[in-house]
């Protein structure tokens, strides 16, 4: 179940976001089971897709070893996040403890179309800062 929804979601990424994925694999556990979907960057960065059977998820983009940053949209009802208004959903924007406010769909194939749309913005604005 969860390696069909890995395959769904692949095929989404790598057919919609062909202009800044290189490379998709799904990542499986020594028992066989699908444990996440790897999304390689065109800037040699990668975003990391897990899902739970109990509908846990988190999209994890991960940019320390290029940026010493970090994106992610999750739904971990961590108490530290009450305070935000969208919990249990939540972002880490930047860095672990910056968290905000998540509004990426529940729908997972709309999920991973919102959060590649922001990557695609994010990635635009950093090239454009290197041009300048």
């Amino acid at each position: 179940m969860i390696s069909a929804l890995y395959r769904k979601l692949e095929l989404i990424a790598t057919n919609e976001f062909a202009d800044i994925i290189n490379e998709s694999i799904i990542i499986y556990a020594y028992s066989g089971r699908a444990q996440k979907l790897r999304l390689k960057i065109i800037d040699k960065t990668f975003i990391d897709v897990w899902y739970s059977l109990d509908g846990e998820y988190s999209f994890h983009w991960e940019q320390r070893e290029i940026r010493n940053k970090i994106y992610r949209h999750d739904n971990a009802p961590h108490k530290k996040w009450k305070r935000i208004k969208t919990y249990p959903k939540h972002c880490h924007d930047d860095t672990q403890e910056n968290v905000i406010e998540s509004y990426i769909s529940e729908i997972p194939e709309k999920a991973i179309r919102d959060f590649l749309d922001i990557v695609r913005k994010r990635l635009l604005e950093l090239s454009r800062k290197f041009i300048q």
